[in-house]
């Protein structure tokens, strides 16, 4: 059975089915709520998760050698400077390609799912509830989607952290997966699942939510016209800005590293939407039949 299409109570502005742009649209490429939509959203969070982890393997790697090993890299300077004389300036790349797809798999989920679950989760509550609990939504989503995300993601983490932890175990994926399996077979890959879900899902849950929720308020308070009325390029350097400003919420200490990560994974996941021309409603309005229930209208 294929997916029904999202009704504008999670992302649109009232119940009219003309608010959700639909296959027949000349400006879309495919239905919203499609399997062709949800397909697409997932090769977004692959290019979007991958990219930019893999981008920072070097300070990933330094990270994790400073804390299974503090005595010896004191500081992230001293243990780029030990690991470039130790290995050179290949070392510092190293356990790119667990990392690579690893997070390129845990996007794949965490935004793909992610659109699936706020679908789902949505018309179960209804759309006046939808809109009311909205935040509440965001985040049930997210960390449906994350628990799925980080099982993904968990074989190709524990290689990494081989890697980039134990020298002489094993430099490439290729040389460490099997040599795990052999060692301590199926579960090797999964021991550190339950650690990855606590750090990951609050963590997803709060990026999703606040960034859902800044957008909204970017557009409601600092954008001086709709978002149908704003170019590709602006409504972008929205997704930006909104994607900065959410994890800095939740994560001031981190803010240029994780900052700066998050804000180009809603970046470029949001630059795959526009390429491949998927519909993209308008931020939530409250429903008229809410309106009318509280007296706002006649």
């Amino acid at each position: 059975m294929a997916f029904q299409p999202l009704r504008c109570h999670l992302t649109a502005c009232c119940a009219c089915p003309s608010c959700v742009p639909s296959a027949l649209d000349s400006d879309v490429s495919c239905e919203f709520g499609s399997q062709k939509y949800y397909a697409l959203c997932g090769f977004g969070g692959i290019l979007s998760c991958g990219i930019t982890h893999t981008a920072v393997v070097p300070l990933d790697l330094v990270k994790c050698r400073l804390q299974v090993d503090p005595n010896k890299y004191k500081s992230i300077f001293r243990g780029f400077s030990i690991t470039i004389k130790e290995d050179g300036m290949r070392g510092l790349a190293k356990g790119w390609a667990p990392t690579f797809i690893g997070y390129s798999m845990q996007g794949l989920c965490k935004f793909g799912f992610y659109e699936v679950f706020k679908t789902t989760y949505g018309d179960l509550i209804g759309e006046e509830n939808a809109y009311l609990w909205r935040t509440s939504l965001y985040l049930a989503a997210s960390a449906s989607a994350e628990f799925f995300a980080d099982i993904a993601l968990a074989p190709m983490e524990a290689c990494k952290v081989r890697i980039q932890t134990q020298p002489g175990y094993a430099n490439t994926l290729r040389q460490c997966a099997p040599k795990m399996f052999a060692e301590e077979g199926l579960w090797a890959f999964y021991k550190g699942v339950v650690p990855l879900w606590m750090r990951q899902i609050p963590y997803t849950m709060m990026k999703f939510a606040c960034f859902e929720r800044t957008v909204e308020m970017l557009y409601k308070h600092v954008v001086p016209k709709p978002r149908s009325e704003c170019s590709k390029s602006e409504q972008l350097v929205v997704t930006f800005v909104a994607g900065y400003i959410g994890v800095w919420k939740g994560l001031v200490a981190r803010i240029i590293m994780i900052g700066t990560l998050t804000a180009l994974q809603w970046f470029i996941y949001d630059s795959v939407k526009v390429y491949f021309r998927l519909p993209r409603p308008p931020p939530p309005e409250m429903p008229e039949s809410l309106k009318k229930k509280l007296g706002l209208t006649e």
